[in-house]
């Protein structure tokens, strides 16, 4: 693992809280306008988690997981910062081209059907599944909410590195080794 980081993911609070509870260990991604013809790459093993509230909504949740809007993480901070708590490193990567791989997808993540469906089905058919390892800060890094960080990207580079010395798993490793089992099966 870096030994600090600038480079930061953005993602739904909602998913973002789901990792954070260790609820799931994959990040299910299209890519954001800014991302160009080339669409959404995985540029960076190890990222900070920037939560986003835009677009977001109970209804794109398995029902099940609509109490995640309410998690502090998905909430919006009223100071108009970010709060940095989680660290992801990416441990696997799939790239699902076909429609039926998709239904697997909802054992492992927190997002609906429809949305899944929705996201695959966005420009050029296709989704990435990122398996993560989940790490948290005990006491999150508050950072200043910057125009720049603004617009549907998924990559930013923040105004400065943050230590990830203090980071503890969310998981331990027999839990996240199930998961990783979870994601495993979907690959198939």
């Amino acid at each position: 693992m870096l030994s600090q980081n600038q480079i930061a993911f953005k993602e739904w609070g909602a998913v973002c809280a789901a990792l954070g509870q260790g609820l799931q260990s994959v990040i299910v991604r299209k890519g954001g306008i800014h991302e160009g013809q080339q669409g959404f790459r995985v540029e960076h093993r190890e990222f900070w988690l920037f939560p986003t509230r835009f677009h977001q909504g109970a209804e794109q949740l398995q029902p099940e997981y609509s109490d995640l809007l309410t998690a502090p993480i998905a909430m919006e901070p009223a100071s108009g910062k970010i709060m940095l708590a989680l660290y992801a490193v990416v441990e696997k990567v799939l790239e699902i081209k076909t429609p039926s791989a998709l239904p697997g997808l909802n054992s492992i993540q927190v997002l609906n059907q429809e949305t899944i469906q929705q996201r695959f089905e966005y420009k050029n058919p296709g989704l990435f599944v990122l398996l993560i390892r989940a790490y948290q800060q005990s006491q999150p890094f508050e950072v200043e909410n910057e125009t720049r960080y603004a617009g549907c990207r998924t990559w930013v580079e923040l105004s400065r590195e943050f230590p990830t010395g203090n980071l503890t798993p969310v998981l331990t490793d027999e839990q996240f080794r199930q998961q990783q089992q979870a994601f495993e099966q979907i690959v198939v």
